[in-house]
């Protein structure tokens, strides 16, 4: 089922993200997506890499097994800077005969020892391509602050931006994550008056290590509230108390979400089924 259809029938939907685990090793996601699909997740994305394809038929091989194995619709990310027109056209082939109806379209990173190609510049870009060869679902990311590539430029251009990966072909939207839920509302305030209108979901991602938040938040360029920096500096060196500290805060993220009356929440496993309990327990009666 198409990701798009779900959102018609669900008026809040669950998600979760994992990444391919490394080659010798995919027999062991299955211990994660048991869990996982426990959960009973409405969907579960599933990343890409940036070169090569050993990373990316790890990333079909688990989307087939998500859907194959537990019933559950997959999401497969699918970046194009280092690709070019005929390696996307055979990735939709393999999807499409896998039965695997969604994608989720991004730019995607630069890679060290991975050339750049020319073909697709920005993901709006690859949207476009893909709307006009296949009936797939197509879901784009959105950034409650601003895109690393844009930092320092203004909110006008990131709205206008989303709204061109949306005229493009983006049937939803799913946020990178966020820590300070005021971003993201302002964000939807944003797209209503850029009349973004496809359904958005936020990103979830909870601290639990302080070294692994701070690369992320470096990566995505996403603001660390004062609130959370304190957290951190407190249980920076104590392992389970940063856990739980993390938990908390996410999950009181999510219920603040949930009662503004969000499309759904997709949360950012990391591949740690015990996380994804944690919070699905605090929130088990509200979605």
């Amino acid at each position: 089922m198409k990701i798009s259809e779900i959102h018609k029938k669900k008026k809040q939907v669950l998600s979760f993200e994992i990444f391919p685990p490394k080659e010798k090793e995919l027999v062991n996601i299955t211990d994660t997506l048991d869990v996982l699909a426990e959960l009973k997740p409405d969907f579960i994305s599933v990343t890409f890499g940036a070169g090569g394809s050993s990373n990316n038929n790890r990333t079909i091989e688990t989307a087939k097994m998500i859907k194959k194995e537990y019933g559950i619709e997959p999401v497969v990310h699918l970046t194009c800077l280092c690709y070019d027109k005929n390696e996307i056209d055979e990735f939709v082939k393999v999807l499409e005969y896998e039965g695997i109806e969604n994608i989720l379209a991004l730019r995607g990173d630069k890679r060290e020892g991975v050339p750049v190609k020319n073909d697709f510049v920005h993901a709006s870009d690859l949207i476009s391509y893909l709307r006009s060869k296949t009936d797939l679902c197509i879901a784009g990311a959105c950034y409650p602050e601003v895109h690393p590539s844009t930092q320092g430029k203004s909110r006008i251009e990131e709205v206008r931006n989303l709204r061109k990966k949306v005229k493009a072909g983006t049937d939803l939207l799913i946020s990178q994550l966020f820590f300070d839920n005021d971003n993201f509302y302002r964000m939807l305030d944003e797209c209503k008056i850029a009349d973004i209108n496809v359904p958005i979901t936020p990103g979830i991602m909870p601290v639990t290590k302080a070294s692994s938040i701070n690369r992320m938040v470096n990566l995505c360029g996403a603001v660390m509230p004062e609130n959370l920096k304190r957290i951190i500096t407190r249980y920076e060196n104590n392992e389970a108390g940063l856990f739980d500290a993390g938990m908390a805060y996410a999950i009181n993220q999510i219920i603040d979400l949930l009662a503004n009356d969000v499309d759904g929440i997709h949360l950012y496993t990391m591949n740690n089924a015990v996380l994804a309990r944690r919070i699905c327990d605090g929130i088990k009666n509200l979605i």
